[in-house]
This record gives structure tokens, C-alpha cells and sequence, in this order.
């Protein structure tokens, strides 16, 4: 069994539940397939439940005592969790990493212009990495670029709800940091 996303394959890591026969408790708690407990059976009148409902036994958990197991069909059973599988992997790859570069001597109209960008990233559900590059002597001048940045943020947050993914570091260039969406 395969996921496919992006054009890419990815095993699936389903863990294949017991089913009808392969099921050795002496007793287990059903569930019917409309989601009703049926309560606690002996395996054998479990089974013939199944064979009147033309249905399978999938064992659901085995960390009960008795372990927990359900009518319904297990092609269907297979189905619903590899798709459950693959939502949570599009939901876990969701967001890119979008860029946003200010320079030291930014215009307010520009820096607004900046905040629209980011806004509308922020709003796709992408993480914002805010950059400012200080050249020669700008370098020696961090606190009004730290400011700049600030103000930035303060703009963008009177839009929009925002944290703090990686807090505004110093590097070699300039400073960096990233935001995301609340």
C-alpha cells in the first residue's frame, strides 16, 4: 500500500489490524458499523454476528481488556484509515517557508507594501521568514534595524493574529526571524 503526494510515493505505514480469525481474545467488546456498543461477547457469538451481517471482525484496539473490536467491512476499514493517513500528512506538510527582505533604509510606503505580502502568506497557512541585509557600514547600526523590524511586526499584527516561530536572531548578514499564523 502507497500514498501518493506531490508526485511522490510514500509507504504507508498502516499497521494492519487482526481480523475475524486471527483475533484470539476469549472475549471482546463490539461496536456494530452505525457505531452502536453491542457490549461484551464471547468471540464465537462475535463471529456469528459477523456471518449474519456478512460483515468482518477488525480489532479497533488491543490495550483494553477486552479488546475492542468492530462489524464492518474490512476493505472499507482499510480504506477510511489510509485516508485518514493521508489528510494527516497533507495537513502536517501544509506551509511553506515564503521570504519577505527589508532593507535598512525602507520607505514606510514599501514597508507596507511588505506587510501585504507577508499578510497574504500568513494567510495561505506559510510561515513568513522576515530578513533584513546590512551592508558595510549599516552593520554597525543593528538597533535601527532591529527597529525597523519591530515596526514591521507591530504593522502586520494589527492585521493579523501572529507568533513567533524563531525569534529575531543576529547573523553574519543582517537579522532573521520567523512568524506564523495564531
Amino acid at each position: 500500500m502507497a500514498l501518493y503526494e506531490g508526485g511522490q510515493i510514500i509507504k504507508s505505514i498502516l499497521k494492519r489490524p487482526l481480523v475475524n480469525n486471527q483475533i484470539r481474545a476469549p472475549q471482546v467488546r463490539l461496536i456494530d458499523e452505525t457505531g452502536k456498543q453491542l457490549g461484551v461477547l464471547p468471540l464465537s457469538e462475535a463471529f456469528d454476528l459477523a456471518e449474519k451481517r456478512e460483515l468482518d471482525i477488525i480489532q479497533v484496539t488491543e490495550k483494553l481488556d477486552p479488546p475492542v473490536c468492530k462489524l464492518m467491512d474490512y476493505g472499507k476499514y482499510l480504506y477510511w484509515q489510509e485516508k485518514k493517513q493521508k489528510e494527516a500528512i497533507k495537513h502536517a506538510s501544509a506551509g511553506e517557508l515564503k521570504g519577505i527582505r527589508l532593507s535598512f533604509g525602507i520607505s514606510q510606503y514599501d514597508l507596507e507594501t511588505r506587510v501585504r505580502q507577508a499578510e497574504a502568506f500568513l494567510k495561505k497557512g506559510d510561515k513568513v521568514k522576515i530578513e533584513m541585509v546590512l551592508r558595510g557600514r549599516e552593520k554597525a547600526l543593528g538597533n535601527f534595524a532591529k527597529e525597523k523590524i519591530i515596526k514591521f511586526l507591530e504593522i502586520l499584527n494589527g492585521l493579523l493574529p501572529i507568533k513567533t516561530e524563531r525569534e529575531l536572531k543576529r547573523e553574519m548578514r543582517g537579522f532573521t526571524m520567523i512568524i506564523s499564523k495564531k
